[in-house]
């Protein structure tokens, strides 16, 4: 009769299922014992004979295959311990004389990064995922990293990356050259950024003057938005290459923002919007509800701004809508123009929503949900379908610092229009109301920055303008324009207006200045700016 024999478990190491057979075999053995440790000795010596050859490829052989249960067998033992034909004292003597060799304790070969998830694919038709704009990553996962939809090969990525490590250590080795020579330093800067400018005026000469336009014509058709618009000869090698820089450096912190956990692959992000009659991409991430942000795109009610997940569900929410304007009360009328004031804390969905798209196109904005404590108003234009959202800004009802804009926003479509000066202009006429000094909170976006300097231009010009005294200072204009005495100090020394001379600060009135503002202001007419005299609201109580 055969003898039972336990197989072994799922832990990769074998002498522990060794041990448990050895120890629980059947007592009619114990006459063989003599006969059992012969075969034992004859085992371990012709094993122990192989084992310094097999320790010194153990070097060299590659990582184990994976067993099924997903661990690593230690050896051939680990499967030929299962066999009927071998017996527990040759076993026992494997594992003994490879315990011995150290094959046993082998560690086990990580076979991918941790930050990958294998399941994403990169969304451009027809790439595998390999490679990685800027050269330094094997995959990635979205457009910006894709060197297919860049019209570039994975190769191609390295050999470009390797290009620009070599240009950046260059650089910073001249730049430690440079600080070594103390004595002559500024001299060889000046000199060194003449030869530079001089060298690139030079690039940007050569261009190819002739278009391959069977190339572009073939492109666009057979790839449509699933590529890049091709790029050559549309301008000089030298500026290419910097936006081909610029897109590996922003590809290279949107991967590490990933790799943080910050941007999700693939992406719960909202691509587009459809917004009344119009369809905007969007900027930046906003923090919608997961199921409405996986879409992809949303559909916004112009009105009431409830989005929703389907062009179905917006048609028949239009057909029973009843809004035609935003809530709130009409506090400025000229023309197709008015201003809403809204409270956020009387109409609390309405100014979340608000704030919810405001995000697409903002970086800075951190508000989304806790708007009681502001007030916002809408500007908005009218046809016969009803009022058309603008824009709007937002402040605080009880403000410490006299912060007259927290939040402001020019809807993409009315961008480039002057719809922005006005309502910078209209937050300081509330200020001129309220006899307040007024300024936006910090930090400003990018476009609130250039639009917020040049309405405190276009102010300061004015005053000079009209100015027809001797003397001025910076206090009796803060108190004309409502805007804070800092704001116009970085104003006027923008603009070269500010000197000093004899310990006093003077005030250049530069009349080239004012001549290039007044004929803009002629081409540009009265139609965009706000009148004082259309304006009808009194400051809130407790502000």
């Amino acid at each position: 009769m055969p003898r039972r024999k336990k197989n072994a478990g799922s832990s990769s190491e074998g002498t522990e299922d060794s041990d448990f057979s050895a120890e629980h075999t059947d007592s009619s053995e114990s006459d063989t014992h003599t006969v059992r440790n012969t075969r034992l000795t004859r085992s371990s010596l012709r094993l122990s004979r192989n084992s310094q050859d097999i320790k010194q490829s153990a070097d060299h052989d590659e990582s184990p295959p994976r067993t099924p249960t997903g661990n690593a067998p230690s050896s051939e033992s680990d499967i030929d311990m299962s066999s009927p034909n071998v017996s527990h004292d040759e076993s026992l003597a494997k594992e003994l004389s490879l315990k011995e060799s150290g094959l046993a304790h082998r560690p086990k070969r990580r076979r991918f990064h941790e930050s990958y998830n294998f399941n994403m694919k990169c969304p451009t038709p027809g790439c595998n995922s390999l490679g990685h704009l800027t050269g330094k990553h094997e995959r990635h996962f979205s457009i910006s990293g894709c060197p297919l939809y860049h019209n570039l090969s994975a190769d191609e990525c390295k050999v470009k990356a390797s290009s620009r490590d070599k240009h950046v250590e260059e650089r910073t080795l001249s730049q430690r050259q440079d600080e070594n020579r103390h004595s002559a330093r500024q001299q060889a800067q000046a000199e060194r950024q003449l030869r530079y400018k001089e060298k690139v005026t030079e690039m940007r000469r050569k261009r190819n003057s002739v278009p391959q336009k069977d190339k572009y014509m073939e492109h666009r058709p057979s790839h449509g938005s699933s590529r890049e618009p091709l790029l050559e000869n549309i301008t000089s090698d030298y500026d290419l290459e910097l936006f081909r820089k610029a897109q590996a450096r922003a590809s290279d912190d949107l991967e590490k923002l990933r790799l943080e956990g910050q941007v999700t692959e693939g992406g719960n992000m909202i691509k587009a919007i459809v917004f009344g009659r119009y369809e905007l991409d969007t900027w930046y991430h906003s923090p919608y509800p997961e199921e409405y942000a996986r879409l992809g795109r949303l559909y916004m009610c112009e009105f009431c701004l409830k989005y929703m997940k389907s062009q179905t569900i917006l048609r028949r929410h239009m057909a029973k809508c009843v809004w035609k304007h935003p809530p709130g009360d009409e506090i400025y009328r000229k023309g197709a123009i008015s201003v809403f004031e809204v409270d956020g804390k009387k109409n609390k969905i309405y100014c979340q929503n608000l704030c919810l798209l405001a995000k697409l196109f903002l970086d800075h904005k951190t508000l989304y949900y806790d708007v009681e404590p502001f007030l916002f108003y809408v500007m908005t234009e009218a046809d016969n379908t009803g009022c058309h959202l603008v824009g709007y800004f937002s402040k605080e009802k009880n403000s410490f610092l006299n912060y007259n804009v927290s939040c402001i926003l020019t809807m993409p479509q009315y961008m480039r229009q002057g719809y922005g000066k006005m309502l910078i202009d209209f937050s300081y006429l509330l200020s001129k109301v309220e006899e307040k000094v007024g300024s936006p909170e910090r930090p400003l976006s990018d476009l609130g920055l250039i639009s917020y300097r040049s309405y405190w231009k276009e102010v300061l010009l004015r005053y000079l303008h009209n100015f027809q005294g001797k003397e001025i200072s910076i206090k009796e204009i803060s108190q004309e324009t409502a805007v804070n005495p800092v704001d116009i100090v970085s104003t006027l020394q923008s603009l070269q207006m500010l000197k000093y001379w004899k310990g006093k600060h003077l005030i250049l009135k530069r009349q080239d200045l004012i001549d290039d503002w007044k004929t803009k202001e002629a081409k540009r007419g009265s139609s965009k700016t706000i009148d004082p005299t259309a304006l009808k609201w009194s400051p809130p109580k407790g502000t």
